[in-house]
């Protein structure tokens, strides 16, 4: 396949100067396409073993798959020292016709032996060398003082770069905690925040709080499959709808384990357009289906950045 082209129903100029950020360059928001706006081609940790995402020919059929039924993006949410494999990913972007975003950030501190010092400066040269978003993460109810040290870091970055974070929430919780900490003490506008794995705290109360603060909302993780909150998912996304807050949701696979991707039985990333795009257009109808796997992810994925690209990033 060639070069990803964007030729998709959100074609079109972008407003203002935003682009997203792929590794392969940076492109206009309209060029994005059809997004699985939460993903991973590759993953390591050593609090999961044998469980790694490190196969390049394994990575290359699942986004291959994924491109089959219409994927035309990914954003691989994998941050720095987790085996995100930068390298590889321009020639998969390129081979599979797939814009492939990937992240900075840190995960929790249990996924790492070693945190590296200057957090905000390594976020700010990863997102200069081509990342396009930062990633951080909550733990179970709360921030502790790894999460809060990170985040800060992520705001700092946010501001030299106009960088989007992604969250993930331990079990979906933490959100308004999250916000505040971005948002109120560090001044990141709520927009430029991206709330994960929200589907998995099934409180719709929450939900709503979080989008009336103008954050965008990715309910993420079929791809891990039979996961208990999934039987909730249409019942948020309906809720949100009826609320006015469609052009805030998000949606991705989060696809984490081997096991997971369909090349292995697993529903993996083709699933959110096989199963999960047809129902959402089914329960929201087809302006919100296209709302939410196009032009929703191609406002939040995109920046007006005030650094320049240079050539994509060499670090794991």
């Amino acid at each position: 396949m060639t070069a990803p082209s964007g030729d998709g129903p959100s074609g079109g100029a972008p407003a203002g100067d935003a682009a997203v950020r792929t590794v392969l360059g940076d492109i206009p928001p309209g060029r994005l396409g059809v997004c699985d706006a939460h993903d991973h081609l590759f993953l390591t940790s050593p609090v999961l073993p044998g469980q790694e995402l490190d196969d390049p020919r394994a990575a290359r059929a699942e986004l291959a798959a994924f491109a089959a039924h219409g994927g035309r993006a990914v954003v691989q949410w994998t941050p720095w020292g987790m085996g995100r494999r930068l390298a590889d990913l321009p020639a998969l972007s390129r081979d599979c016709g797939v814009h492939i975003v990937a992240a900075t950030g840190l995960h929790q501190a249990r996924h790492y032996r070693h945190i590296p010092d200057g957090l905000a400066e390594l976020f700010v040269a990863e997102l200069t060398a081509g990342a396009g978003l930062i990633k951080v993460a909550g733990a179970f109810h709360h921030l502790d003082a790894h999460a809060r040290d990170v985040m800060t870091a992520a705001a700092h970055a946010h501001h030299a770069t106009g960088a989007p974070i992604g969250v993930h929430l331990e079990g979906g919780t933490a959100a308004l905690d999250t916000l505040d900490h971005l948002c109120g003490t560090h001044g990141v506008a709520p927009e430029r925040v991206v709330l994960g794995h929200l589907h998995r705290f099934p409180d719709t109360r929450l939900h709503l709080q979080a989008a009336q603060a103008g954050a965008y909302l990715a309910f993420d993780g079929p791809s891990r499959a039979h996961h208990a909150a999934d039987a909730h998912l249409l019942d948020a996304l309906v809720a949100l709808a009826e609320a006015g807050h469609t052009d805030q949701i998000l949606l991705g696979g989060d696809t984490v384990t081997a096991a997971a991707r369909s090349t292995a039985d697993g529903p993996g990333m083709p699933y959110l357009l096989t199963t999960l795009r047809p129902r959402v257009a089914y329960e929201l109808g087809d302006a919100a289906a296209e709302a939410i796997f196009v032009r929703n992810p191609a406002r939040a994925f995109a920046a007006s950045w005030t650094r320049p690209r240079l050539p994509a990033p060499d670090a794991t």
